[in-house]
């Protein structure tokens, strides 16, 4: 059960205890590149170091006066987004947008699956923002930065306030998921479908669950993410499959599979994206497979920095989802070759915006005169 606070304050040590993490992605709450100060565990004969209670989740409100963000990056197909949370409890280890939890004031590691900031306002200040004279349609996307399904959606209910301020307006969205949570607003998803308001992709990145467990913690599992693919697309609503991030030598090799399951639960759009290591997100990772597996965290980083110009990450737009190299080129060719085989891409649905009506303004003061 979360708690709730609306104070930020991280909680997690350096390096936590193996039972304090149990269930988490990150092997330790990292500094991010803002700290001034380490935490560190220290035993004073007092405390029990050999075991310790999990750590918990707790939620912050946030405070923003607007919830749509805008982009000019060149290399997405989409120039505004919504993020109902900041943080992310997945868990996932490889995730990019860890380093975006430094800008908070928490670490990017274990308080980045801990600390959740929610936006419970955030279905009325997108009518708010819809409304404005000046604002032009486009696809909105959900899922770009932190999953709209992650777990305390399922209490929150702030993604699905969101579809529906989206569903009256007629507007236009994409969505990134990694959750069947994503089937309980079938209602409203299906109603957008019917007007070719909404595609969904889901995120699958291995079928092993132990894999699985280990990168993405709580995210839903691997057959549970199919299933959603099926239920989704027997509903109507288009649903595909971003096979990201590819990580060398860790599940790289289930490509051409995890694209073959993805067409049997009825995807017929395909995406990838190969792993990315922005900020601390490096030793992030280097934690991770020191733990998980040491046997071959040399050559999976050998392969990265391959892919990436020598170093652990370039954020060059144009490169920074493929990277270049042999390696690169090699998945690209794979990924190619797979989805013109399975059958991928054919046809790519065009979101409708011409349908797009704004929400009236909200002048109740004007209603009194």
């Amino acid at each position: 059960m979360a708690k709730f606070t609306d104070r930020a304050v991280s909680t997690a040590a350096d390096h936590a205890h193996p039972d304090a993490r149990r269930g988490r992605g990150a092997v330790s709450a990292v500094r991010s590149r803002y700290d001034t100060e380490t935490r560190q565990r220290e035993d004073d004969g007092w405390d029990n170091l050999e075991t310790a209670d999990p750590l918990r989740t707790t939620l912050h409100l946030d405070s923003s006066r607007s919830i749509i963000a805008w982009n000019k990056s060149p290399d997405i197909p989409f120039d505004r987004s919504i993020n109902p949370y900041r943080g992310c409890e997945h868990g996932c280890i490889y995730c990019f947008a860890r380093p975006s939890h430094a800008y908070l004031g928490y670490s990017p590691g274990l308080d980045f699956e801990t600390q959740i900031v929610i936006k419970p306002d955030a279905a009325a200040l997108l009518r708010k923002e819809l409304a404005k004279s000046g604002y032009r349609v486009a696809t909105m996307s959900m899922g770009t930065n932190t999953d709209p399904y992650q777990p305390v959606e399922r209490d929150q209910k702030i993604t699905r306030s969101i579809l529906q301020v989206l569903l009256e307006t007629r507007h236009p969205l994409g969505i990134v998921t990694k959750n069947h949570l994503v089937t309980r607003d079938i209602d409203i998803l299906s109603e957008m479908a019917k007007l070719d308001l909404v595609k969904v992709y889901l995120s699958l990145t291995t079928l092993d669950r132990q894999l699985a467990r280990k990168m993405e913690p709580r995210a839903s599992t691997p057959p549970k993410r199919l299933e959603a693919i099926r239920l989704l697309n027997e509903a109507g609503i288009p649903a595909g499959v971003m096979t990201a991030p590819m990580i060398p030598a860790i599940n790289d090799m289930e490509l051409e599979n995890l694209l073959e399951a993805a067409w049997q639960a009825g995807a017929r759009e395909a995406g990838w994206v190969l792993l990315r290591l922005p900020y601390e997100l490096k030793e992030l990772w280097r934690e991770w497979l020191q733990e998980h597996y040491p046997d071959r965290a040399s050559k999976v980083m050998k392969l990265v920095q391959e892919s990436r110009g020598g170093k652990d990450y370039v954020a060059d737009f144009g490169g920074r989802m493929r990277g270049e190299g042999a390696y690169a080129d090699l998945i690209a060719q794979r990924f190619g070759k797979a989805i013109k085989r399975i059958g991928f891409n054919e046809r790519r649905l065009r979101l409708r915006k011409d349908l797009f009506r704004a929400p009236p303004l909200d002048d109740r003061q004007g209603m009194l005169f």
